[in-house]
């Protein structure tokens, strides 16, 4: 019998360094039973499925002692990401600092450099104790690297380095490089928690408290503690805390926490309303539908955690690149320290200080904390925006769509029916054709059919159920059912044709339900649907983001389908299909666009679920509240702003041009400051300036997707 796999999510406390999470995932992607594991430096998640829980904690507290993992289940609700804004302990590590650089600064003022006199006893316990001051902590480290059999990371690259300076008695370099260090580390971690906490704060909108509505008055409760059925109150501009139905009372709600969208929505009793919303004009009384756990905000806000574990090649690759990367330069290092002077005779003092410098400069932090930050930034970004990205794999493939296939019912078009025409042939009056139409779709929840049976209704027309019987219904082509004494078939020309009904008409420029009345054709009824208003400046703006090929598929006729692809100047299109029938043409599309980029598929997350599983990028639109489009599509759009869709693209390219400005930047000054070193041009001051100094720009620059 397979052992059960447990998926559980923990926030990470006490952990200020990138390569730390690096070192913590890897390591447990090795232990027995972990299936998956991902450590988030970005939020401070880990995200991991195993068969043993308890082995995983065993596993961190080994590779990492001082971390902390809380699981996700036991944060109270108000304070879920609080610890999140910990940063260092600043005033100690200052003192700390501030204190090795006054004895530092006393030796060179007073005494000269360190290594330009003799040594004695007090000046060596003078250097050990600056030297423990800024550097114990990273002593510590590399020692428990070490002793984990895991040699390179920065930590061991400092000790190596400053220890090797003061075995060539640069004991003012060994101290002032460990102090630039620490500086630059503190800085970082500054930086690194300030961006974090900008982004955390797009997640910090979960609900608070709730007022419990009951006999002995209002009571104010947690939400998650709230149970469906009860009662809740909610005043002009409190925030909803659950999904519920509006019992008593009016207001207009404010959902840009949810949507992005700043436009008011109406309420009164028998709205339905989610967490999340503001009341922004009305006291409500709601009663609740859904528990806290499974309410509108808190899925969005677990998507938007949940997404960077689902990591970019470029993050993977980057960590991968890392690990190589540093044993490279390590003995890249040895070579120059020991070979020069061994085959041209020339000093080792002189080409050992040289490989330190190398040593300074080749910490990878710069790429390894920047990275994730900036695919962070790009999700929460999107998400402040209304746009759902499940992961960061998803932003590279955005950035790289070309083609994108559009759904017409519900997508392209607003997905409401309504009928615009009735018309009656072969005797039958148009209150019949109503009927009989209406009879057949009677138990189909199709929006044609709702039309149907609302135009009936408006004329005063009722139908009795317990007449409809046999009722069968045709997936993409109509229906068929008995009504009294009658047969009815109503459906598309197709399916006309392959009744066997004779029909003079059949093309139109909209919408068509053709119906029959045992085996008898009685006419037709048009129904239109309007295109969306903002779908075509969305095509438009699709073009400006570099999409090559705007494509529909639609179960609709060809002539309705033509009439939407004219009017939004699309690439192409394709009628008449069949669900499976769309799943082979966005194949066609697929393997033709092949060499052209990524391709997206837009659809309402439902009935389109095939194709969206199916894309590269399946977007779902207007997925407020469906659970079915959230588990379905790669990205969610909250509202059903076709604009949306170029946004998302503009994010993702903005996020990956970021990414790679970081990288870029990294490689080129290392680069340029691993030849320097080598060649002498650069000291340890300026190599360790070098490379915190990337780190922070990169970081810096990580965050500029969250505002440009």
């Amino acid at each position: 019998m397979a052992e059960n796999i447990l998926t559980e999510r923990f926030s990470v406390k006490n952990l200020d360094c990138a390569s730390c999470a690096a070192k913590i995932e890897q390591g447990l992607k090795t232990v027995d039973g972990v299936e998956y594991a991902v450590l988030d430096f970005s939020n401070l998640t880990l995200h991991v499925k195993a068969t043993d829980i308890d082995r995983v904690l065993e596993e961190v507290r080994k590779i990492e002692p001082e971390v902390e993992l809380i699981p996700k289940a036991n944060i109270a609700t108000p304070h879920d990401h609080d610890h999140l804004s910990e940063g260092p302990n600043i005033k100690k590590e200052l003192a700390l600092i501030i204190l090795a650089a006054i004895i530092l600064l006393s030796q060179l003022f007073f005494e000269g450099p360190f290594h330009q006199k003799p040594m004695l006893n007090l000046e060596i316990v003078l250097i050990l104790a600056a030297y423990l001051m800024v550097g114990g902590n990273v002593l510590l480290k590399a020692l428990r690297t070490i002793r984990r059999g895991a040699i390179f990371d920065e930590n061991v690259l400092m000790v190596i380095a400053t220890g090797g300076a003061i075995a060539i008695h640069a004991y003012s370099e060994a101290i002032g490089v460990m102090i630039f260090y620490k500086v630059g580390e503190l800085l970082q971690d500054l930086a690194v928690s300030r961006s974090r906490r900008s982004i955390q704060a797009l997640l910090a909108t979960k609900p608070d408290k709730a007022f419990l509505v009951m006999s002995e008055g209002i009571v104010e409760v947690a939400p998650d503690s709230v149970k469906v059925g009860d009662l809740i109150a909610v005043k002009p501009g409190e925030k909803i805390p659950l999904d519920g139905e509006v019992m008593d009372g009016t207001s207009q709600l404010d959902s840009s926490v949810l949507t992005g969208e700043f436009v008011p929505v109406s309420v009164k009793p028998g709205s339905a309303v989610m967490a999340g919303q503001i009341s922004k004009t009305g006291a409500l009384t709601i009663r609740v539908n859904r528990p806290f756990k499974e309410s509108s905000i808190a899925k969005v806000m677990n998507l938007v955690e949940d997404a960077t574990a689902k990591k970019a090649k470029t993050e993977k690759f980057i960590t991968t690149f890392a690990r190589y990367y540093t044993p490279a330069v390590v003995l890249i290092a040895a070579g120059i320290a020991f070979l020069p002077p061994l085959i041209t005779g020339a000093p080792f003092q002189t080409w050992i200080y040289r490989a330190l410098v190398l040593l300074v400069i080749s910490c990878p932090c710069a790429l390894v904390v920047s990275i994730p930050l900036g695919y962070f930034g790009g999700i929460g970004r999107a998400s402040r925006k209304g746009i759902l990205i499940k992961g960061s794999n998803y932003i590279d493939a955005l950035a790289a769509v070309k083609t994108v296939v559009f759904d017409k019912t519900g997508t392209l078009t607003r997905g409401v029916f309504k009928v615009n025409e009735v018309v009656n042939l072969n005797g039958f009056s148009t209150e019949q054709l109503l009927e009989f139409a209406s009879a057949a779709e009677y138990h189909s929840n199709h929006p044609i059919a709702t039309s149907i049976l609302a135009a009936f209704e408006k004329k005063g027309g009722r139908i009795d159920p317990s007449k409809v019987f046999d009722h069968t219904n045709f997936s993409g082509k109509g229906v068929t059912a008995r009504y009294g004494d009658h047969t009815i078939i109503v459906g598309n020309d197709g399916f006309l044709h392959l009744q066997s009904i004779n029909h003079d008409q059949c093309e139109f420029d909209s919408t068509v339900a053709h119906i029959a009345v045992d085996d008898r054709y009685a006419g037709y009824i048009t129904i239109g649907d309007e295109i969306r208003p903002d779908a075509d400046k969305a095509m438009k703006a699709l073009k400006v983001q570099g999409v090559d090929h705007i494509a529909m598929l639609t179960g609709d006729n060809r002539c309705a389908a033509e009439a939407v692809s004219k009017n939004l100047g699309l690439d192409s299109f394709y009628a008449d299909l069949l669900p499976e029938d769309k799943v082979n043409i966005f194949e066609k599309l697929s393997l033709n666009g092949r060499n052209e980029g990524k391709i997206a598929y837009v659809g309402d997350g439902i009935n389109d679920a095939p194709v969206l599983a199916r894309a590269d990028v399946g977007v779902a639109m207007g997925a407020l509240g469906s659970d079915a489009a959230v588990e379905t599509a790669d990205v969610v759009l909250m509202t059903d702003s076709l604009l949306k869709i170029a946004e998302a693209i503009h994010i993702a390219k903005l996020t990956r041009k970021i990414v790679w400005q970081n990288i870029s930047l990294a490689f080129i000054i290392k680069g340029i400051f691993i030849i320097f070193g080598a060649m002498g041009l650069a000291s340890m001051w300026e190599a360790v300036f070098a490379d915190m100094g990337t780190a922070l720009l990169a970081v810096f620059n990580s965050t500029r997707v969250l505002n440009d």
